[in-house]
């Protein structure tokens, strides 16, 4: 019962502080001039991915890689199929900016080069290295093409009633930090209920990575996309999935990778299983997003659907194999 609390408890805390960071987010973006993707692809992103970074770190610290390693992965397929699919079914998503067909590429180059070396071995503190350069370069582009005038931003947006966006400086820092702040407290408090009531059907650490875990530190990425769904601001929702899954592989594997005390060990069954799926879900963003231009009800409803066929097959694998 206090599990199930804790998970209902923690999804609530999310939606609210969702709300605040993409409105905090959007006043920062008018303020400084810079484009809502440019903006989702960074300070969202980063902001949403914060209970990512928390639970692998710490798992590593005490020797658990496939929790860290099925967190990063486990998310960015959730990203795809549950953070774009279950608001499509509110609210179909249009991608009408073509400059970030280059972030989506970017996107799906990294998860590739990803894939490929957790075929080759273990992650090594010489990758991570080579993770946070990227992670570095990535930032400074993003914002760099994300300089826009004044006027690009239209006037009576739906973010501007009841609460409104903040205007004064002080006020955006509040929004900020609450999303900021809140969203991993709301993440954790969700993840923690989510475990117990997983542990109680005996999955591995593995799976509990790539299934309870990665979803509950997806949360995050959900509640503000769910929220720019329904405030009509769907570049601040796709740039928070794509920024978001850069900045797992780039950012939080490649700091875990630094400071864990031994090698992350790549569990068996990632590079013919997870790894590709990974892979298939950031290519099918470029597909839907970039090419396309339209993530409509039916291929929403197709990606929930996708998700939950993915999960059954993991937990099917565990006790076929149990």
């Amino acid at each position: 019962m206090i599990d199930a609390l804790e998970l209902l408890g923690g999804l609530v805390y999310l939606l609210v502080a969702g709300d605040f960071l993409v409105r905090g987010s959007l006043s920062l973006a008018r303020r400084a001039n810079i484009s809502p993707l440019a903006v989702g692809l960074t300070v969202v992103a980063f902001g949403t991915s914060a209970p990512e970074l928390v639970v692998s770190v710490q798992a590593a610290l005490v020797g658990h890689s496939g929790i860290s390693l099925g967190n990063v992965v486990g998310s960015n397929t959730a990203n795809v199929l549950i953070v774009l699919g279950l608001p499509a079914l509110l609210r179909p998503a249009l991608q009408r900016d073509v400059s970030s067909r280059a972030e989506l590429i970017l996107m799906l180059l990294v998860s590739v080069a990803f894939a490929v070396v957790c075929t080759a071995g273990p992650l090594l503190r010489s990758h991570g290295l080579i993770l946070m350069v990227g992670l570095v370069f990535y930032v400074v582009r993003a914002w760099r093409s994300g300089q826009l005038a004044p006027e690009s931003f239209g006037e009576g947006d739906e973010l501007e009633r009841p609460l409104g966006l903040p205007v004064r400086r002080r006020m955006i820092t509040a929004f900020l930090l609450f999303g900021l702040i809140g969203l991993p407290l709301g993440a954790e408090l969700a993840v923690h209920g989510a475990i117990g009531l997983a542990e109680r059907f005996g999955v591995s650490e593995t799976v509990i990575g790539l299934t309870v875990i990665a979803l509950g530190t997806s949360l995050p990425e959900l509640a503000t996309t769910l929220v720019a769904a329904m405030q009509r601001q769907n570049e601040v929702g796709i740039g928070n999935v794509v920024g978001s899954n850069l900045f797992n592989i780039l950012g939080i594997l490649g700091f875990t990778a630094i400071i864990a005390p031994t090698p992350l060990v790549v569990p068996a069954s990632f590079p013919t299983f997870e790894l590709p799926v990974m892979v298939g879900s950031a290519a099918l963003l470029v597909w839907l997003a970039g090419v396309r231009g339209r993530i409509g009800r039916k291929t929403g409803a197709a990606l929930f659907a996708g998700y939950l066929a993915y999960v059954g097959l993991l937990l099917g694998g565990v006790v076929g194999g149990g």
